[in-house]
């Protein structure tokens, strides 16, 4: 399967953000996993998606460890089954609160 969007992928894999399940494509940058999920909003977020403006920071578990969250950019890491986002940014927070709540005001820029 395939969109240019995308790296090419064979298969969706789950991953969970902030306690909700996605289906995303594998092979890809969370932050163009996190384009699949919300396709209208992410595309508006004010990331540069070449690791220097730090607006797309998470932290991540995978299932089954009890590791600590790692803190990482999302347009730098690749999505892996099992993977567990268990913090967001404000920028990505923004862009993904329709999939993940109800709407919330874009913050400021600092």
């Amino acid at each position: 399967m395939g969109n240019p969007l995308y790296r090419q992928y064979e298969k969706l894999v789950t991953i969970t953000v902030m306690g909700k399940k996605f289906q995303v494509p594998e092979k890809n940058i969370c932050l163009r996993a996190f384009q699949y999920i919300s396709p209208e909003t992410v595309p508006y977020g004010r990331f540069c998606w070449n690791q220097e403006c730090q607006l797309c920071r998470m932290e991540y578990t995978m299932d089954q460890t009890s590791e600590p969250p790692r803190p990482v950019l999302a347009c730098k890491i690749l999505v892996a089954e099992g993977m567990q986002v268990v913090g967001l940014s404000d920028e990505l927070n923004w862009t993904l609160s329709g999939v993940l709540r109800p709407p919330q005001p874009r913050p400021p820029l600092d």
